[in-house]
């Protein structure tokens, strides 16, 4: 029997355990470890909770969770009650699929001041993280600045933009919901330091913003390229380019209707965050495309007044100890899947914070035949057992995929109308509800 086991409960790492279960069949038992007491990482956590047609993947997660090789070993932190030493002498193989869940820092003078949040951070406390839920952003003021030309920074900026009606039917948590009712904001300002052109936004997200009951996007006609362009595009960024075009074409008198602007500032990069013991304005510098489509400064700088800002400029893998790491990369060392024998990385863990959720689906398959090319038949671990005998001793309380379904019921029984959950946040919570 083939034993291995899973770092992470996202999609890359159930993508990893069915690829397993089509390979080996019968003949694999697969442990998927998470910290945390419920599944599902990225779905539940980072993506946006008006995107609950996305979140309905989780489902083919589900099917593979109730197999019978599979178990969800909720609660159990590698680093604290195990380390990779001792998982790779239990199991035929260990995989990482821990995500990329940090940050990536913003580098510049004042990025410390309160009111600076990242996307992270931002995220996980509208979508009820453990980690983020008890922060406090600032949404007394009026003008927010976030930093980022991608879909994560169309998701901050839509859901500061919402009615609460808006987010009636998402999973929000409470806590955000309510703190949105009182929230003072009139312009979401998006900072991207290329042009149009160069965006990392989709038409799906993108076509939100248009829809929105109280917001209007503006965008700068004199920041659009010649229309013809356009055509040199892939057809989804020129759908993408076109909603920009339709948005700078927006009259005045509609935007006159809408009490939030959300406002696309191309062409300009922060160089200093200000503010007296708080954020107070961004300076930005104009920039320019040099020809091979990099971004330089012009030396042109203005001030953008926030009183919060959210930098959505990426994330990066935590290091593990005993785990070769590329800190320039923010990933593991790894070739093509492999960091060393045995131990193996996968999804964002493996290539970085690229992607959308469906591509871990083909790099699970993909690590997991090299998995069987370097494994074999097994090599008799104790696997499972041998984790079971060792979380006990530690005195690990242990939460199941069977005890996850009783939180989640919980959840569901809990939600405010219209809403499908309303999410634990406190871990201890989540823990006593297994046993309602």
């Amino acid at each position: 029997m083939r034993q291995i086991a899973i770092i992470g409960s996202g999609p890359a790492g159930y993508y990893t355990a069915e690829a397993a279960q089509k390979l080996f069949g019968a003949d694999v038992a697969i442990d998927i470890i998470d910290r945390l007491p419920v599944p599902y990482g990225l779905i539940r956590f980072g993506v946006a909770p008006d995107h609950q047609s996305i979140k309905a993947v989780s489902r083919r997660y589900e099917k593979v969770a109730l197999s019978d090789n599979v178990r969800f070993v909720g609660n159990v932190s590698v680093g604290e009650h195990v380390s990779i030493e001792e998982l790779l002498g239990l199991y035929d193989a260990v995989v990482l699929a821990t995500g990329a869940p940090h940050d990536r820092t913003l580098d510049i003078d004042g990025a410390d001041l309160p009111g600076v949040f990242g996307s992270a951070a931002f995220v996980g406390w509208y979508n009820g993280h453990p980690d983020f839920a008890g922060i406090d952003p600032v949404l007394d003021g009026t003008d927010v600045v976030v930093v980022g030309n991608g879909n994560v920074a169309l998701d901050v900026a839509r859901i500061l933009a919402k009615t609460l009606d808006e987010l009636g039917e998402s999973d929000i948590v409470r806590h955000a919901y309510d703190a949105l009712e009182t929230a003072a904001t009139e312009r979401v300002t998006l900072l991207g330091r290329r042009g149009p052109h160069q965006i990392a936004m989709t038409p799906k997200e993108l076509g939100e913003l248009g829809r929105l009951e109280r917001a209007c996007p503006r965008v700068d006609p004199a920041d659009l390229p010649e229309e013809e362009a356009d055509a040199l595009l892939e057809p989804g960024m020129r759908k993408s380019v076109t909603l920009l075009r339709e948005f700078a074409a927006i009259p005045e008198s509609h935007r006159a209707d809408k009490c939030i602007e959300i406002d696309f500032d191309f062409f300009a990069s922060p160089v200093r965050i200000v503010g007296d013991g708080k954020v107070e304005g961004v300076v930005v510098e104009r920039t320019e495309l040099d020809a091979d489509m990099r971004s330089r400064g012009t030396g042109e700088t203005y001030t953008i007044p926030a009183s919060m800002v959210v930098t959505c400029i990426g994330y990066q893998t935590p290091p593990i100890d005993g785990v070769p790491y590329e800190h320039g990369r923010g990933r593991f060392a790894n070739e093509d899947g492999r960091i060393m024998p045995h131990l193996y990385c996968v999804g964002w863990a493996k290539r970085g914070p690229t992607g959308t959720i469906g591509t871990n689906r083909p790099d699970g398959y993909a690590v997991v035949d090299l998995i069987a090319e370097d494994i074999g038949e097994g090599q008799g671990r104790k696997g499972r057992v041998g984790l079971d005998a060792l979380l006990e001793a530690r005195g690990v309380d242990v939460v199941s995929f069977r005890d996850w379904q009783k939180i989640e019921q919980a959840e569901i029984g809990n939600a405010r109308e219209g809403s499908p959950r309303e999410k634990f946040v406190v871990i201890e919570d989540m823990i006593a509800a297994r046993g309602a």
